[in-house]
């Protein structure tokens, strides 16, 4: 008798620690969930998270709160995240950086495929080349003879090694056989004000961080990065269409969590975030940035993730850059 007693003790015991991740999962979130940006405040990925993490502060009756840790290329709030408890209450809001970092860095502290969870990209935002007024350039193809009758002079500013921002003016420079002075800073906000203050002559800025400047004629913007004309700027042309055929490149902002994080949990952040960027006025306020809302599938964002990562390390190698 005793024994079958403790025999359905210890039964009990296991159906209950089975339940747990399930209940702690239905009652999500419980507490405050915290949303790591690797990146510093101000910038694309900043401004995207806030818009979508202060709605689902609402929607969710819980803090989602933002937390910046940038540096290291986002490798330092990445990492964190990376090695933090599974559980949904930590976060992480993260650029296209995320897929350059692996081509970029030698010994990577985590893996951007087998280390995070995708659970949808807020927005997709191409690149605009954005030029300091004293620069007598006025189109791309001016920019272009320029460089090369100045190959190494012209400074070029970027948010750190291995970010969107840093590929986009090197795959420039690989593909229109031009050479600029890189110039790094600890993020896309950094980098903009450096530009803006004469201290960089040129940037390869996110979209969201150059039309506030561009609209008020502080800097001259000459052509967006990604394969079509973007939305918020249709008057700038593709830099393919200006005359460097083939150029393409846009990033993106997503959101991700550390592997291991309960499924229901995944789907409920997916569910309500895309809820959140289908609203119209979420829509208007970050086109108004320079951003175009996404809203896929995990899976699909996953494969995004797993697409890039495969085509930058090709043109790193194909470039000639070498990694960290």
């Amino acid at each position: 008798m005793i024994k079958h007693m403790h025999i359905a003790v210890a039964l009990g015991c296991a159906a209950l620690a089975g339940a747990l991740p399930a209940t702690a999962a239905d009652n999500y979130p419980s507490r405050p969930v915290r949303v790591i940006v690797p990146q510093t405040a101000s910038g694309s990925t900043d401004v995207a998270t806030r818009v979508v993490t202060d709605r689902l502060s609402e929607t969710l009756k819980q803090n989602f709160v933002v937390d910046n840790r940038p540096g290291a290329g986002s490798l330092t709030g990445t990492d964190i995240v990376a090695k933090s408890v599974p559980d949904g209450y930590t976060l992480l809001a993260i650029a296209a950086s995320f897929t350059i970092t692996p081509a970029m860095q030698s010994n990577m502290p985590f893996d951007p495929e087998r280390d995070f969870i995708p659970i949808t990209q807020f927005a997709d935002l191409p690149h605009i080349i954005v030029l300091h007024p004293s620069v007598p350039a006025k189109s791309v193809g001016e920019l272009v003879s320029l460089l090369k009758t100045k190959p190494g002079t012209i400074t070029c500013g970027f948010s750190g090694v291995g970010t969107s921002t840093h590929l986009a003016a090197e795959l420039f420079q690989h593909m229109s056989g031009t050479r600029m002075l890189m110039v790094p800073y600890k993020g896309g906000t950094p980098a903009m004000n450096a530009l803006l203050g004469g201290e960089v002559l040129v940037n390869f800025a996110a979209s969201s961080t150059a039309l506030p400047h561009t609209r008020v004629g502080k800097l001259r913007a000459l052509a967006v990065t990604g394969a079509k004309r973007s939305t918020a700027a249709p008057e700038l042309p593709t830099v393919a269409e200006a005359g460097v055929k083939g150029y393409e490149h846009a990033s993106w902002v997503g959101l991700l969590a550390p592997t291991g994080t309960p499924q229901a949990i995944i789907k409920l952040l997916h569910v309500e975030s895309v809820k959140i960027i289908n609203r119209p006025e979420v829509k208007k306020l970050l086109l108004a940035r320079g951003m175009e809302t996404e809203g896929n599938t995990p899976q699909q964002f996953a494969a995004t993730v797993k697409e890039e990562v495969a085509k930058w390390k090709k043109l790193v190698v194909t470039a000639g850059i070498k990694p960290r």
